[in-house]
Parts: structure tokens; C-alpha cells; sequence
């Protein structure tokens, strides 16, 4: 008996939340009311969600003065990531045979944990995150994987 009363009053109080918020969203789509009250919901794409200062969304590879990548594919980046995100195919630089340059690179941001390893272990800082950019909101999950033309030209 004492079961069946915790799993009322539990009941009692995702109903009470769920009609509150039902009231407020009626209320702001006839307009009659514009504060957010007890809702959460962000009405996306009109309505952007508030980003702190120190978010690091975007990730971006830097080039040399030369316009070649700074990027030599020492595989760090790959290794660091605990998602196992980034896929790196190296090939020779024709400009210097003694180094290295990424044939592919790519970031799957679907399966990004956005913790910034990649970051910290790059020794040649040639990835970075950026802060205060756009969201990345795509359509298909295909578009969330980020080749070298995404990362470097944006």
C-alpha cells in the first residue's frame, strides 16, 4: 500500500508540472503571453539558446603562413579521443619528404564528446575548438562528418 501511495503522489507531481507547462505554452502560441514561465522548451530556430562565454563548439585546423596544414598526422589527436571520433589517413608532403601531411581527416561531430583532448594533445597546435560560433544543427547525420575543406573553410 505504501508503494502504490509514493507512485500516486510522484504521479501527482509530473502531472501538476506537465498541466502547468501545458498552460504557458498555449498562453505563448496565441501570443497572449511572451515569458517563458515554468516551460524549458527552446522554440528552435526562432528562439537561440543562450551559449556561455567558454563553450568550445567548432573544431578548426589551422594552416602555416604557406597555406600548407599545420597538421603533420602524428595520429595524437586520434589516440587522445575518447569517443574515437577522428579518423586520420597520412600520406607524404610533396613540398617536404621528411614530414607528413593528413591525405584524410575527419571528425564524426554525431559521435563528439566536445571534451577538448584533441585539442591539448596536438603537438603542432593545428586543431583548435572555437568558442561563440553557431550551432551545428544539421538535417542528415552524413553532414555531420567534418572533412579537411569543412575544418579548414568556414
Amino acid at each position: 500500500m505504501r508503494l502504490f501511495i509514493e507512485a500516486v503522489k510522484g504521479l501527482g507531481v509530473t502531472m501538476k508540472h506537465f498541466f502547468l507547462n501545458m498552460f504557458y505554452h498555449i498562453l505563448r502560441f496565441f501570443h497572449l503571453s511572451h515569458k517563458k514561465g515554468e516551460t524549458v522548451t527552446t522554440q528552435y530556430p526562432e528562439e537561440k539558446r543562450e551559449t556561455f562565454t567558454r563553450v568550445r563548439l567548432r573544431h578548426r585546423l589551422l594552416s602555416r603562413d604557406d597555406g600548407r596544414l599545420r597538421c603533420v598526422a602524428c595520429y595524437m589527436c586520434a589516440t587522445a579521443c575518447p569517443a574515437q571520433c577522428i579518423y586520420i589517413e597520412a600520406e607524404e608532403d610533396p613540398r617536404n619528404p621528411l614530414e607528413k601531411k593528413p591525405k584524410q581527416f575527419i571528425i564524426n561531430l554525431g559521435r563528439c564528446a566536445y571534451c577538448g583532448f584533441c585539442v591539448e594533445a596536438c603537438p603542432e597546435d593545428a586543431l583548435r575548438m572555437d568558442v561563440h560560433v553557431p550551432e551545428i544543427s544539421e538535417y542528415k547525420k552524413e553532414d555531420l562528418l567534418y572533412d579537411i575543406d569543412k575544418l579548414t573553410h568556414w
